[in-house]
């Protein structure tokens, strides 16, 4: 059994290969398997059809497949089905290959050359045996036979291919092709360029026994005693694109070393990055790099620490280490310049930037001379670590106070403070600027756009504590519903956060409670509230009676949870008495935020019904990228057709609409009538 997270995913790994492609020629447990289908049916690829196979054996119609078919209809746009792909054939290979470039002292390579043979199994029963007197049978059990040769190539430069049989394949056949490359400059002289194919050159096989004349689990690997030459990279040297450009500059010392035709390419490197072994791979994997977050030196990175700060100078001493260190940084990437005068520009272009950023990053820590803005700073540190300890508790049983304290990652940090000076004044050049985040899965793209997202919120409420400052102050947009609901879970931690640190000071925060809202199709949440007897079975009442009656429907809010209260096996139960717009709905699920002290935080939109939604002035609102929202007076609004219709109303006066024809008019939202 695998005991570390390494040897799960090798695990999954293996198990995926044995799936789609089958065994490879070091697994000896299932060499010479027996499966109960065809093997083309069993395996999804890997296997080489005859050369000269007909389209009926080479290929498969794929164009009328229905997949995941959806019975529910009218439920709203997140169900309607896209239009059929028109039919079309997806063809299997006879061949697949490797191309490389061997130096000019490089007179042979070795190759081998890996397959597996299927071939039904006889059963002899008498059952079997009359039913092949009235028809034909289909093969039940096909058995596995595997296959290897090796062969050693000349690298004889030749204008047409050359043919060699493979022994012991019945019809396979090794193509290779060897021709000069004239392109001095880019590589060494003399180098050539060799292409080695594996053909099935088999005569087809007739159905329903075709498969016998198929090679599975197809391998080739190649072997010299001389390094190979790398691929010079063509596409980011004179080309306009900044993309690749960058690619070519940051990657300069990252080789290729073979291309795959119909197949991946994998090349082994040695301890000194050269190659001398290169094979095919149908399933190619790759190593991500975990990414760890260094420690500046003299640097306060702790949250809490940084929300304590007396007095301005304090806070800014506590974080100014980090423009000395990424300025000493950048000084020290001025050496590692390359030679290339296209790329020394590029890494000139790169450095520039990064020096702007780093005087954003001082200018941040200078605009904490604002009170509001230091306060802002202040709270949107102590937010985000209640928020950090809170959600490190769901599903436990530790409580919040025995988590460690929580800090950010240097980049996080820095992403916050070089926003800072551009969130706190609307009018300055950084907001003609988008910032990036681009890190793995884990990274902590999440918290340092959450941090920023509370300090928008709380300056907002800090400049303007009446409730002319409520209302949207970030919008949240992603592709996917799956994705979207896993952030709105952890978006909610932090208003809920909030909403604790303004009740503790209204006068300070305003009247107006932090609050969230989901922005998504009714297959998610529902639109509209119902009551007893409309016939609707998507509004909240039905789906609630629904849910509760059968668990195993979907559940009709987002966040069954209470965000900040949770212990592990607790449920959110709330009676409806609570709110006069879910007087409609049943006991027993009514989502709102379980009390803590005297009043809990507010978590806004119940399960995100529009008609409780629209009186809300909600902060802090999630969508999915296909909505195209428009907000008025911090109001978001749904119209079914409008477009760049202008409303004025006070201090604001845009909306943009959103194709969703489920959703309410305007005329509907009292608060614009």
């Amino acid at each position: 059994m695998p005991n570390t997270p390494a040897e799960v995913r090798s695990s999954l790994i293996d198990a995926l290969q044995l799936d789609l492609v089958g065994p490879t020629p070091n697994d000896i447990a299932h060499v010479d398997e027996i499966i109960d289908q065809a093997p083309s049916k069993w395996y999804l690829t890997g296997f080489l059809v005859p050369y000269e196979a007909s389209v009926e054996q080479r290929s498969e119609d794929i164009g009328n497949d229905d997949i995941d078919e959806i019975s529910q209809v009218n439920a709203g746009d997140d169900e309607k089905q896209p239009e059929s792909a028109s039919a079309r054939r997806a063809f299997f290979p006879s061949s697949m290959g490797l191309s490389i470039l061997v130096p000019a002292t490089a007179k042979e390579i070795s190759v081998t050359v890996h397959w597996g043979d299927y071939c039904p199994v006889d059963e002899e029963n008498e059952e079997s045996q009359e039913d092949s007197k009235n028809q034909l049978q289909l093969p039940r059990l096909w058995q596995r036979t595997p296959g290897q040769a090796e062969l050693t190539v000349p690298l004889h430069v030749s204008n047409a291919p050359k043919h060699w049989e493979i022994p012991g394949s019945n019809g396979l056949r090794l193509v290779t092709s060897v021709r000069p490359v004239t392109a001095a400059e880019l590589v060494p002289a003399g180098t050539r360029s060799a292409s080695m194919f594996l053909v099935n050159y088999r005569p087809p096989a007739a159905n329903p026994y075709s498969d016998i004349a198929f090679a599975f689990q197809t391998c080739l690997i190649i072997r010299t005693p001389y390094s190979l030459v790398s691929r010079p990279n063509l596409r980011g040297r004179h080309g306009d694109d900044w993309d690749e450009k960058v690619a070519d500059l940051q990657y300069r010392d990252d080789y290729e070393y073979a291309v795959g035709h119909n197949v991946s390419a994998v090349a082994i490197t040695n301890d000194d990055a050269t190659c001398q072994e290169v094979r095919t791979a149908w399933m190619p994997i790759a190593d991500v790099e975990k990414v760890v977050a260094a420690q500046v030196v003299g640097v306060e990175l702790g949250m809490e620490a940084l929300a304590a700060a007396p007095t301005v100078e304090t806070l800014r001493n506590m974080m100014s280490g980090m423009v000395d260190a990424y300025g000493v940084w950048i000084e020290g990437q001025k050496v590692k310049f390359p030679s290339d005068p296209e790329r020394i520009e590029v890494a000139n272009d790169l450095l520039d930037r990064a020096t702007r950023v780093n005087k954003r990053i001082a200018a941040g820590l200078q605009a904490l001379d604002d009170p509001n803005i230091l306060e802002a700073f202040r709270i949107a540190n102590r937010a985000i670590a209640i928020a950090i300890r809170q959600r490190s508790t769901h599903n436990t049983d530790i409580t919040p106070e025995s988590v460690k304290p929580p800090a950010w990652r240097p980049f996080q940090l820095a992403f916050l403070l070089m926003n800072l000076v551009g969130i706190a004044h609307p009018e300055h050049p950084d907001r003609e600027l988008v910032d990036l985040l681009f890190f793995p899965t884990g990274g902590g793209k999440t918290e340092a756009y959450l941090g920023l997202a509370a300090f928008a919120m709380v300056l907002r409420r800090l400049r303007n504590p009446t409730i002319n400052s409520a209302g949207v102050s970030v919008l949240m947009r992603y592709t996917l519903r799956l994705l979207t609901l896993d952030q709105l879970s952890r978006a909610a931690t932090l208003v809920c956060a909030l909403e604790l640190e303004r009740q503790k000071d209204t006068q300070k925060l305003g009247p107006w409670p932090f609050e969230i809202g989901l922005w998504v199709g009714q297959t998610a949440t529902p639109n509209r509230m119902g009551k007893k007897g409309d016939n609707d079975e998507y509004t909240a009442r039905a789906r609630t009676i629904a849910f509760q009656n059968d668990t195993r429907k979907p559940s009709p809010i987002p966040l069954e949870n209470c965000r900040m209260a949770l212990r592990k096996g607790e449920r959110l139960v709330s009676p409806r008495s609570q709110s006069s717009d879910w007087e409609c709905i049943p006991n027993g699920l009514l989502p709102l935020v379980k009390p803590l002290e005297a009043e809990p935080p507010r978590m806004g939109s119940q399960p995100g019904a529009w008609e409780p939604v629209r009186a809300k002035l909600i902060a802090f609102l999630s969508a999915i990228q296909k909505t195209v929202l428009g907000a008025v007076n911090g109001l978001p609004l749904t119209p079914s057709n409008y477009s760049q219709i202008q409303i004025s109303q006070n201090h604001c006066k845009l909306l943009v609409s959103t194709a969703n024809a489920n959703l309410p008019a305007i005329n509907r939202c009292p608060s614009l009538q």
